[in-house]
């Protein structure tokens, strides 16, 4: 019926010519694509299907007999063959099963909107929930539920991937950030939007750090990535380390060890795109990815998987790629937003600081704590070594004083490490170094100064106040 033909006081043919005309436009946008294929190949971690066209990144899903099905995202594709690597046990996978495109209800356009989009790659990638109904709660990498407190009722939903930031846009970094670490307030001072790496090897008490500024920071919001950590230590954060208070402004994205690849890798995207969600409601985010190493990890399973070639040390190109992708996700937002401050722990092989994915992270971030081994092993906690660690930032928000009252802490500390096994042996006579008697006299202050019980919380003011008071009485006569 055209137009001309309408009735305008029949309401209920205006309602039908409009609902057919929204269909028609709905149509006109709609690409003739097939929507089923099939698998061929199962090897390992990887399946190959044919028969369906899909990008790169989308997500899929097999359907088994008994009702399951294993979902599983694009990774790669070999001719027409699609490459696919699981989210979970492929048990229950027959040969020629059918493959389905898991699309999006939101990349579908809404009638009455006028003209619809055209669909973006983020599109058929996989949608996530986010917003204020995860605080307090612990999901796995595809946002399911593993606290057992029920069904995540969240409106909002948001891609993995996304779209990157100009930089250009971002706001830079102006203000504090309080860690409630007195060590590195002082010493190492982290600022909104400030990306740090903490590197340590096993067993010298990262984890408890990482609690300690979870609780003791001012953010807004925290976030927490357990990237392929062992599970029971996913527990234990939970409950002795973040603590209950901790708990209840925060949210926790756990992929332990045993959870496939493809899995690993969704959880640290799915912990940084939750914290793009509150970014960009304005609030102060602080991001706590533990670990980097094995989000590198799981990235290098895949790519040689689907048969890309090792690089360096065994990690293929992409390993690479995918690192700084993730990191410059997070970071100050534009001016008047949100901002991300994140901390990564970076695992240290037998405490190789040359490590292939040490020696990138540290490029690519504002800083870097590093944990000593002989340091915990004296007892001495946090097992932050001041010498090795450097804030980028820290120029831009201190005050000059500040500036140079750690510059000093850090002379005095770094000649006494030095000269320590002279003065252990009795080979050193006191008053031939005027800077090295100093820093013998003051050791026991300034070692008590970067050591700091778990339950004690230190913040900046208290912190620098605590800096001056040890180098005022250190002074040169």
């Amino acid at each position: 019926m055209s137009q001309a033909n309408l009735n305008p006081n029949n309401i209920h043919q205006a309602r039908w010519h409009d609902h057919i005309r929204d269909c028609k436009e709905i149509l006109r946008i709609v690409e003739p694509v097939e929507i089923a294929g099939r698998i061929t190949k199962l090897t390992g971690l990887v399946m190959i299907a044919v028969g369906i066209k899909l990008p790169i990144g989308a997500a899929c899903y097999v359907p088994l007999s008994e009702g399951r099905r294993v979902e599983a995202e694009v990774v790669g594709f070999d001719g027409e063959s699609l490459l696919l690597m699981p989210q979970s046990g492929v048990d229950g996978v027959v040969p020629g099963a059918k493959v389905f495109a898991l699309e999006v209800a939101e990349a579908l356009p809404k009638p009455h909107h006028g003209q619809p989009p055209r669909r973006r790659g983020t599109d058929v990638a996989r949608h996530l929930p986010v917003g204020n109904e995860l605080l307090g709660r612990v999901v796995d990498g595809a946002g399911n539920p593993l606290d057992e407190l029920g069904k995540i009722e969240s409106s909002q939903k948001a891609p993995l991937n996304a779209r990157p930031m100009n930089p250009l846009m971002r706001a830079p970094i102006e203000e504090i950030l309080d860690v409630g670490v007195r060590a590195i307030n002082s010493m190492l001072t982290v600022g909104r939007g400030q990306r740090m790496g903490l590197f340590a090897g096993s067993g010298v008490g990262k984890s408890v750090l990482l609690g300690m500024m979870a609780r003791y920071t001012t953010a807004d919001v925290i976030v927490v990535g357990l990237i392929g950590e062992r599970g029971r230590e996913v527990k234990e954060f939970i409950e002795q380390i973040l603590g209950p208070e901790g708990l209840a402004r925060s949210v926790v994205v756990a992929a332990p060890a045993d959870a496939p690849a493809l899995m690993r890798l969704q959880g640290a995207n799915y912990a940084t795109t939750i914290a793009e969600s509150f970014r960009n409601q304005g609030k102060n985010v602080l991001l706590i990815m533990d670990s980097l190493t094995r989000f590198a990890m799981a990235q290098r399973e895949i790519a040689l998987a689907i048969g890309e070639p090792p690089a360096t040390k065994g990690y293929p190109p992409s390993v690479f790629a995918k690192l700084p992708a993730l990191v410059e996700r997070v970071g100050n937002g534009k001016p008047g937003e949100g901002s991300i401050t994140a901390f990564y722990t970076v695992l240290t092989e037998g405490d190789d600081q040359q490590d292939p994915i040490a020696d990138a992270a540290r490029a690519i971030l504002d800083g870097h704590i590093v944990l000593s081994r002989s340091l915990a092993e004296s007892g001495h906690y946090p097992a932050i070594d001041v010498e090795q660690s450097i804030s980028r930032a820290m120029h831009n928000i201190t005050s000059v004083e500040h500036q140079k009252l750690a510059r000093k802490l850090k002379q005095l500390n770094s000649r006494y490490m030095r000269s320590v096994d002279l003065i252990n042996v009795g080979a050193y006579e006191a008053g031939r170094d005027a800077v090295l008697d100093l820093a013998i006299a003051k050791h026991d202050t300034i070692d008590a100064f970067l050591q700091q019980d778990i339950s004690e919380r230190a913040d900046v003011n208290d912190s620098i106040q605590y800096l001056a008071h040890v180098l005022d009485e250190a002074k040169l006569n």
